[in-house]
């Protein structure tokens, strides 16, 4: 093999890229920076589909997703793709096969996870990380290379119907989350690994009035130094090697176009150098939806020189309309080679030429069984105890097995609306709605992908597909493994009352029993069905359903004791009757072990140790109701004279903060010490030790905030600055040691610079955002330093020590 070929796997990936890229035509290279779906290359029984050679004269650079049941069908299949390129194309150059992969590989055949907000209530990246590793290896598995997660919007509005695809409120939590979740992916070498793809860029979920897609208006310093940081940490903790656009306005200009956004923004403050990926049909709704160019040529213009690099999933500005614009002379041709050497840089990096084809065989066993153990490990972390007035763990009232409870409420039977929207359930539903004409297609698809998946997809009821498939059950079911005797009932729908008959018979069942578990909430589907969340389903009022409400009111009035378990995505407005129960519980969407996590919490089986990744209203009317607000901002503001609450109704603070979460043992911090000056080239060393004088074994989560003092500049009042996860036996204590970098703590300052200057920083350590149990301060001093984004520290680090004898008193 000639030394100077792309071939030649020893030159280093970029040369490679150079050298192919010298021997393309210019169809060949706008081909790379398109997409087809698969039905535009084989038919479902591998043959080559009709149009194929057409396809393949300006091959394209990437394969959009391949949904099937079966993971061994799904590598055949990918092979045969693979085959044709490699093959049949002039060059040979291997497609890029994409995924969606946020809380799971979305295919058949693998293991599902909790879904964002419910990996985030976990506060345990190192988990998420062990998750997207075995993503890894399943994607690799199956050849599809390129996942379009994790997503890094900050989200603290509820009203968008996205929520739970995010890990909540925090840019620090989420860029945690983020940064784990792209080093497991990713790998310590991309040739075994899986390209990440960070999404939504920016802002997108600020949407105006909570509705997706809508523009985001915010300033330069909160869109770099809130909306971009997790984005930035993902790019400089784990090489980010992908980015996806938001489908919004940022500024008055739809980000997909962006110069500023995806050029100045991203690659040239933030340092990232890998490739851009549309978000599925972002050309074409530039042109349909935003009215920012007048058609496919235009909007190419735009797009190709603000520096997007990939349209997906098919070519409606790239490919053959790419390159009519460059040889009209609209387009420079070195706009389109810039491009060209991302993805085809991407590709050698990935071994693509060197290993274009999946496994050739997959244990279809070990395969669906692969992370069982962990799934259910993050869904019992997941559950959040939010109120408790003694009644929980419901073991603990009558001998073991003894008690009678009834499990009412539209999250008392099913097992399916534990798995929203982007986990293959939820596809797999949606698709079936589309194939019996229920339902228009889903962003992006096909028609022909109906009769496409006819042969592939064959009609399963969702409830009966999630039971055999993934052995879920309903929480019915899971809590009469504890209970002498369950009696569950419906009583209302999500949104819908059912009928007197319905409500009659839940409000029997609860007079029957010991205690009511009335199991609430939300469901996020795929554009389709009976929901409150999801892609396309945002709502004005995020109250929980009046239909739920309805019920919730009738059963109360029976006098039993209740216990109100909330099944949701995002944050709900709660009624008073919830508000009263004896016990709240919260859960995220928490997959197979979704169910039996929760009653594992409400009998005592697991010690609860979630905490809130956003923070729940008292009311609708109150959001955003975020913890770092600015200083004099929402309830963050002082309160006037002689005035208890901001509002004339009702107080502006969340009913539970973020970061909240109860535990059936207690916790005390105490003997706090911290650095007194610190320089700006420095680190500060803060350190509490935490005790578990409780009754039993627990964990929970030391969480530190900060507050920073500028120069003519409003800083948010708070700020999560690091957060560490203490399992404890009874009566033991551990000494947390946190260790903040002063570049952690700079901002956009007056001159636009990023900076870290000489001020005043309070800081206080609790189990909450608003428990302000130990509280100092120290100095940063010193020269004020401008910060590259290569200069910046994102993560603080945490440090657990054992504790010999007992601790100073301090707060419980």
């Amino acid at each position: 093999m000639p030394e100077d070929s792309h071939r030649n796997a020893d030159l280093p990936d970029d040369v490679r890229a150079e050298l192919l890229l010298r021997e393309m035509t210019l169809e060949e290279k706008c081909g790379q920076l398109s997409s087809v779906f698969p039905w535009a290359l084989v038919q479902a029984d591998g043959s080559a589909a009709t149009g194929a050679e057409e396809t393949l004269r300006h091959p394209p650079g990437h394969i959009a997703a391949l949904y099937l049941d079966d993971p061994a069908q799904q590598a055949r299949l990918i092979g045969r793709l693979q085959r044709q390129f490699v093959t049949r194309t002039r060059l040979g150059v291997p497609a890029l096969v994409h995924g969606e992969a946020v809380n799971g590989l979305l295919a058949g055949g693998h293991m599902i996870f909790p879904t964002p907000t419910g990996l985030a209530a976990t506060w345990s990246p190192e988990l998420v990380e062990e998750m997207t590793d075995l993503i890894r290896r399943q994607m690799r598995r199956v050849g599809v290379l390129q996942a379009l997660s994790p997503v890094l919007d900050v989200a603290f509005d509820p009203r968008w119907g996205r929520v739970h695809e995010t890990y909540g409120e925090d840019p620090y939590l989420t860029a945690a989350f983020g940064v784990a979740f792209t080093r497991g992916l990713q790998g310590e070498d991309l040739r075994e690994g899986v390209i990440a793809t960070a999404k939504h860029f920016l802002g997108y979920a600020l949407g105006a009035g909570g509705v997706n897609q809508s523009a985001y208006e915010g300033g330069a310093r909160r869109t770099r130094d809130l909306f971009a940081y997790p984005f930035e940490a993902a790019i400089r903790l784990a090489g980010l090697r992908s980015v996806m656009n938001a489908y919004g306005d940022v500024d008055g200009v739809p980000a997909g176009v962006s110069h500023e956004v995806l050029t100045r923004l991203l690659r040239e403050i933030l340092g990232f150098d890998g490739f851009v990926s549309s978000d599925y049909a972002t050309l074409e709704q530039v042109v349909t939806r935003q009215k920012a160019a007048s058609g496919p040529g235009e909007v190419a213009r735009l797009a190709i020189t603000a520096g997007m690099d990939v349209e997906l999933p098919t070519p409606y500005a790239y490919g053959d309309v790419l390159a009519e614009q460059v040889q009209l002379g609209n387009v420079n041709v070195q706009d389109v080679d810039v491009c060209v050497r991302r993805v085809l840089k991407a590709k050698f990096e990935l071994g693509l030429f060197e290993n274009p084809y999946p496994a050739e065989r997959i244990d279809l066993t070990a395969a669906a069984t692969d992370g069982k153990a962990l799934s259910e490990r993050l869904a019992r972390r997941s559950v959040v105890l939010v109120e408790n007035d003694g009644i929980l763990p419901l073991a603990s009232r009558t001998p073991y097995g003894a008690l009678n409870v009834a499990v009412i409420g539209p999250h008392a039977q099913p097992a399916n609306l534990q798995f929203p929207a982007y986990t293959y359930p939820a596809w797999r539903e949606a698709s079936l709605r589309m194939m019996e004409g229920e339902v228009g297609t889903m962003v992006g698809a096909e028609r022909p992908q109906l009769a496409w998946l006819k042969e592939l997809v064959p009609h399963v009821d969702p409830e009966t597909f999630v039971r055999d498939r993934y052995g879920a059950r309903g929480l019915a079911e899971e809590i009469a493994e504890f209970a002498r005797c369950v009696r569950s009932e419906q009583g209302s729908g999500l949104t819908r009352p059912l009928g007197a008959d319905t409500l009659e018979r839940a409000v029997a069942a609860a007079r029957e029993s010991d205690v009511v578990v009335l199991a609430l909430g939300g469901a996020s589907m795929w554009f389709n069905g009976e929901r409150t969340e999801g892609e396309g389903s945002d709502s004005a009022d995020i109250s929980l359903p009046a239909a739920q409400t309805a019920l919730a009111e009738a059963v109360a009035a029976t006098g039993k004791p209740i216990v109100a378990v909330l099944v949701q995505g995002r944050a709900y407005a709660l009624p008073e009757v919830i508000k009263n129960a004896s016990a709240i519980v919260v859960a995220a969407y928490g997959g197979p072990f979704g169910t039996k996590a929760i009653a594992d919490v409400l009998f005592g089986a697991t010690n609860p140790s979630g905490k809130l990744p956003y923070g729940i209203p008292r009311h609708s009317g109150q959001i955003p109701v975020y913890h770092h607000q600015h200083a004099g901002t929402g309830f963050r503001n002082p309160l006037p004279p002689d005035t208890d609450h901001h509002y004339l109704d009702m107080e502006a603070t969340p009913l539970y903060p973020f970061g909240h979460g109860l535990s059936y043992t207690g916790f005390t911090l105490g003997d706090l010490s911290a650095d007194a000056e610190v320089d700006t080239g420095g680190a500060a060393e803060i350190s509490v030790t935490v005790r578990n004088d409780g009754p039993v074994d627990g964990a929970t989560v030391v969480q530190l905030y900060v507050r920073v003092d500028a120069f003519g500049v409003t800083r948010p009042a708070q700020q999560l600055a690091g957060f560490c996860r203490v399992d404890l036996p009874q009566n033991e204590s551990r000494r947390v040691t946190f260790t903040v970098a002063a570049a952690q703590l700079g901002h956009t300052g007056l001159a636009r610079d990023f900076t870290v200057e000489p001020a005043a920083v309070e800081f206080f350590v609790g189990l909450n955002s608003d428990d302000r149990c130990l509280t100092g301060s120290f100095t940063l001093t010193g020269d004020a330093r401008v910060l590259t984004s290569a200069d910046r520290s994102f993560l603080s680090e945490a440090e657990i020590d054992l504790v010999q004898g007992g601790m100073s008193p301090g707060h419980e």
